[in-house]
């Protein structure tokens, strides 16, 4: 048996639903008000993974122009009956006040990397749905209802309601069956059913820190539910000192070979030194990830082998190893005319209104669209964070005409914090290197007063960030040979959802490339080729 070393998703890729079709295992995670909506990753093993597809790829599928940080598509489920695959998700329109407002939806396929349905309306009772296929054929949907009452707990419980898949809607009455345990937080139900008994797995006690897993059955699909014995499942709460934390929101598969396994989301926290009174567990940048465990059964309950709390690394199934390519370029010279999987724009498509690949072939052209505070028409094509330690390096050439314009490089975690190195315009100095930050929405410019003057005979600039774990920079070269380090280093923990105060937020720290002109202009910026590479 081959050793699984956690995560096995690594960078934001929270909310792992994983379902398996004869030899070949899926999981599908959120990608919140990133787009295209949901990756879904192919393994034929459990310990290789390649990003194979993401299945929103059209407007008329998701469109979240103007969701906010953090909003979109919330915990999709995957799953597989009847010769083809069953996509549920949540656009979540609202995230702060009383109200959660989010739709929900089914999207399906005949083949997994193959187009995708438009969506079919569900419901707006709650987020996290899920389908569950029962043995008479019958579906029913899952999902935890929201209670916007005053003085009411929100998470008001986990609603059951039977879907007919002929009538492409919801039918009968919609009841809760399970009010979740005295933990609270109760959602992202999934239902299974094994030897007589059906179980329904929930998370737990928010997706931060106390973050579980909890697991209840019964031998009727409308309950009552009967908790784990020894609930939680699994967590990561009473062991702070296990480098897989936050441990919960799971899902189960059984593999072809009889043995049994759970997915999970966890988190990867940042050294000592950057604990705080704030977040005294550490802050984790590269955003919830998720992780494999192995289960086992006694008296018709799963545990966790070797206890309650993730482990790093763990036996894989009795399966040979399949591994893949690298399933993105090291190096991405533009020079195909789609992107790869690992590039997203944020909340709508881009392509057809502010990119192209073909405009100017071997490079990817942006058209200055909004700002990077916008929740609307961002021109910003990104990937996520994978790594503590990496280079990402580009080259652009740009000539803005007007202080409005400005492209280059930018490490971002939403409207409200990021920072860029860009080139712009000046009224004296003409074209310029400058760096802006945001930070929880206090804006600086460090390099005021000593920008970079671009010479006139530069046709492209070369622009590059070095992440090492806790700092990150900025450097630049003219020649692509000869790089100047920028003296100014930012923090990688104020890229985290742990540092942003009041909490809601998911995601995690991207790096990409951006082209903005508020003057209406749509003046473009050409990139060659875009880097990423871990050190």
């Amino acid at each position: 048996m081959a050793t699984i070393t956690n995560p096995i998703l690594t960078g934001f890729n929270p909310d792992p639903s994983i379902c398996r079709v004869g030899d070949d295992y899926y999981i599908a995670v959120s990608t919140f008000e990133w787009f295209p909506g949901v990756g879904i990753y192919h393994s034929q093993d459990l310990k290789h993974w390649r990003l194979l597809s993401r299945p929103l790829s059209r407007k008329s599928q998701l469109d979240m122009k103007g969701n906010p940080n953090s909003g979109g598509v919330w915990a999709p489920q995957l799953s597989y009956a009847d010769g083809q695959f069953y996509l549920i998700y949540t656009d979540v329109k609202v995230v702060n006040g009383n109200w959660k407002d989010c739709h929900n939806y089914l999207s399906t396929a005949t083949t997994i990397d193959g187009e995708w349905s438009d969506p079919i309306y569900l419901n707006s009772s709650g987020f996290d749905p899920s389908l569950f296929h029962d043995e008479d054929g019958k579906k029913y949907l899952v999902n935890m209802k929201w209670d916007s009452r005053v003085g009411h707990h929100p998470f008001y419980g986990i609603v059951l309601q039977e879907y007919d898949h002929q009538q492409r809607q919801l039918v009968g009455k919609a009841e809760v069956i399970f009010k979740g345990t005295d933990v609270k937080l109760t959602e992202a139900p999934h239902l299974y059913k094994w030897n007589g008994y059906y179980y329904l797995l929930t998370a737990e006690g928010g997706t931060k820190f106390e973050h579980c897993a909890t697991i209840a059955r019964s031998r009727h699909l409308n309950g009552p539910y009967e908790v784990h014995p020894d609930n939680p499942l699994i967590t990561s709460w009473p062991y702070p000192r296990n480098p897989l934390q936050k441990a919960g929101h799971a899902s189960i598969v059984e593999t072809q070979t009889g043995e049994w396994f759970l997915v999970h989301l966890t988190g990867r926290v940042l050294p000592d030194e950057h604990t705080s009174v704030l977040e005294p567990r550490g802050f984790c940048p590269l955003g919830r990830e998720t992780a494999i465990q192995r289960l086992e059964w006694k008296n018709d309950w799963p545990y966790v082998v070797g206890g309650n709390q993730p482990s790093l690394e763990i036996k894989g199934p009795d399966l040979p190893e399949k591994k893949w390519e690298l399933d993105y370029p090291v190096k991405d010279d533009f020079d195909s005319d789609q992107l790869n999987l690992h590039f997203q724009s944020l909340r709508i498509p881009l392509f057809g209104e502010s990119a192209s690949l073909t405009d100017n072939p071997g490079h990817l052209r942006l058209y200055g669209r909004e700002s990077l505070t916008s929740l609307f028409t961002q021109s910003f094509i990104a990937r996520r964070w994978q790594d503590f330690n990496f280079r990402a390096e580009t080259k652009v050439k740009f000539q803005p005409n007007d202080f409005q314009q400005s492209a280059g490089l930018v490490n971002y975690y939403n409207t409200e914090h990021w920072t860029s190195l860009q080139i712009t315009w000046h009224e004296t100095k003409g074209r310029i290197l400058e760096i802006m930050s945001c930070d929880a929405f206090q804006f600086a410019q460090p390099l005021k007063g000593q920008e970079i003057p671009i010479p006139a005979d530069v046709e492209y600039v070369y622009l590059r960030a070095d992440i090492k774990t806790s700092t990150y920079g900025y450097a630049y070269s003219f020649d692509g040979t000869a790089w100047n380090d920028i003296p100014i280093r930012f923090e990688s923990y104020k890229l985290s959802d742990d540092y942003i105060q009041g909490g809601g937020f998911f995601t995690g720290a991207f790096v990409g490339m951006q082209c903005q002109d508020t003057s209406g202009q749509n003046q473009y910026a050409d990139f060659d080729y875009f880097i990423y590479q871990p050190q």
